[in-house]
């Protein structure tokens, strides 16, 4: 879906890395600023019906194609992967730059980071290592959860480099164990997707959009899984301040979270290290893709309600 007040823009990150970011500036007079980090095999793109809906609430909003995804290129890099070496630290560079870049454009606004799926790893990531760089945090629909299964991936992903032309060749087996095994567990049989959303014509879209929908490489799960693995490490929660918001949605029809099992897991983690302002809300018959599903318009206005609480 697209936006034309959805700007495309690029902008040079410190990793080497020309972004692809999308901008929209907020109606009326602004409250802050919402930076939104999209999920796997998708796009930025694909956010300008919430970034309008934000932006009618009163938030600037800007969003990146990461590495390996839409516009965005890299010499170190390319298409379905992050980076040849070192790419989740590369990526972490990124999001640190179009933070950078919100705070120039609209300078003094409080800046709330916003991630989907795999950008919610990356927004929790960001959070852990720049704890005092963000007002509050929205972390929805992903799985930090994964414990012993990561080894289990590893093991599959050494030896589909070792047989498939090392770690730029596709990763079949995870693409079979984790986005087709997901959408078996739905009856209507009409797309690869429909495991995201009710709505078919979201569905749809995403199946017609040619930038999405990829199966991943070797070395873009081994990346995604150090930040995963990063995530679970509760040592890593000690710099987080106890008062930051954190909203954490979840579907109770997501086979990504297992029913909003995996964001349930967090939620208790982020409590048990002392954090007072911790919302989570598994929503009835969603599927993956909060934003894009039925009844999405309430959800989203309901975020904007918590971020002008959080954004005083």
């Amino acid at each position: 879906m697209s936006d034309a007040t959805f700007r495309l823009d690029r902008l040079a990150s410190p990793s080497g890395a020309d972004l692809a970011i999308y901008t929209q500036d907020a109606e009326g007079r602004p409250r802050g600023i919402v930076h939104i980090n999209h999920g796997l095999a998708e796009h930025a793109g694909r956010y300008a019906r919430m970034a309008a809906q934000l932006a009618r609430r009163g938030y600037h909003v800007i969003a990146q194609d990461h590495r390996g995804h839409g516009a965005t290129e890299a010499a170190d890099g390319g298409p379905r992967r992050f980076a040849d070496v070192d790419g989740w630290d590369k990526l972490m560079q990124d999001v640190a730059a179009v933070h950078a870049e919100a705070r120039r454009r609209w300078p003094g606004l409080p800046l709330v980071i916003f991630g989907h799926s795999m950008g919610s790893v990356i927004a929790f990531n960001h959070i852990l290592r720049e704890p005092d760089s963000v007002t509050a945090a929205a972390i929805w629909n992903g799985n930090m959860a994964l414990g012993g299964l990561k080894g289990v991936m590893r093991f599959v992903l050494f030896f589909e480099a070792l047989f498939g032309g090392g770690k730029l060749a596709t990763s079949h087996t995870l693409d079979n164990l984790t986005f087709k095994a997901w959408n078996k567990r739905f009856p209507e049989g009409r797309s690869d997707a429909d495991w995201l959303s009710r709505d078919t014509d979201e569905v749809d879209a995403y199946v017609n959009d040619p930038v999405c929908g990829w199966p991943s490489t070797v070395s873009l799960w081994r990346d995604f899984l150090s930040g995963v693995a990063y995530a679970e490490d509760d040592a890593h929660l000690a710099p987080l301040p106890k008062g930051l918001p954190l909203h954490l949605i979840a579907g109770s029809k997501d086979p990504a979270t297992e029913g909003g099992k995996s964001m349930e897991v967090l939620a208790k983690r982020l409590k048990k290290a002392g954090l007072t302002e911790v919302r989570l809300e598994v929503l009835k018959d969603f599927r993956h893709e909060t934003m894009n599903e039925i009844g999405r318009d309430a959800q989203i206005d309901a975020f904007a309600d918590w971020l002008d609480q959080v954004t005083g």
